[in-house]
C-alpha cells in the first residue's frame, strides 16, 4: 500500500470522489501543510495556521496508479483559484499535491504541466506542489462526511 496526500478545497467532496475509485483502501480527511501542531478544525477555519484541508488516500498501486489518483484530483476541483474553492475562500481551501516520495513529485509535476500544455483552462493552475508534512487527522465528524449523511457531493 501507499500513501497519497491532496488539498482540493473542502474535504468533504474530495473524500467522496477518492472513495469511489477502485484500488483506494482507505481515506482520511486531515490538515497537512501549516505551523500549528493537532490542530483542530476550527483553528484552521481561523486562516492562520498556515494548514490546508487534504484527504490522504491508501491505495494498492497494482489496483491504481498514482497518475489516475492525480486525474480525479484535477477533475474534481478547479486548480486555478487560488486559495479558494466555489465560495470557500482562505489558504486552507489551496489546491496542493503533498508528495510522499520524488516519484510522486515527478509524477505530480508532469501531470500539472501536461494540464497545463492541454488548453483547459484559460487562468493558470496555481496548485502547489509540495513535501507531505506531519497529516493531523480531522475530528470524527468529518471522516466520511457526505457519505455518513446519504449525499453524493458538495453544493457549490
Amino acid at each position: 500500500m501507499e500513501i497519497a496526500t491532496f488539498g482540493a478545497g473542502c474535504f468533504w467532496g474530495v473524500e467522496a470522489a477518492f472513495r469511489q475509485v477502485k484500488g483506494v483502501a482507505s481515506t482520511a480527511v486531515g490538515y497537512m501543510g501549516g505551523k500549528l501542531r493537532n490542530p483542530s478544525y476550527q483553528d484552521v477555519c481561523t486562516d492562520q495556521t498556515g494548514h490546508a484541508e487534504v484527504v490522504q488516500v491508501e491505495f494498492d498501486p497494482a489496483q491504481v496508479s498514482y497518475d489516475d489518483l492525480l486525474r480525479v484530483f484535477w477533475e474534481n476541483h478547479d486548480p486555478t483559484t487560488l486559495n479558494r474553492q466555489g465560495p470557500d475562500v482562505g489558504t486552507q481551501y489551496r489546491s496542493a499535491v503533498f508528495f510522499h516520495t520524488p516519484a510522486q513529485e515527478a509524477a505530480a509535476k508532469a501531470s500539472k504541466d501536461a494540464l497545463a500544455r492541454s488548453g483547459a483552462y484559460k487562468r493558470p493552475i496555481v496548485t502547489e506542489i509540495v513535501p507531505a508534512t506531519e497529516f493531523w487527522r480531522a475530528e470524527e465528524y468529518h471522516q466520511q462526511y457526505l457519505e455518513k449523511r446519504g449525499l453524493a457531493h458538495c453544493r457549490l
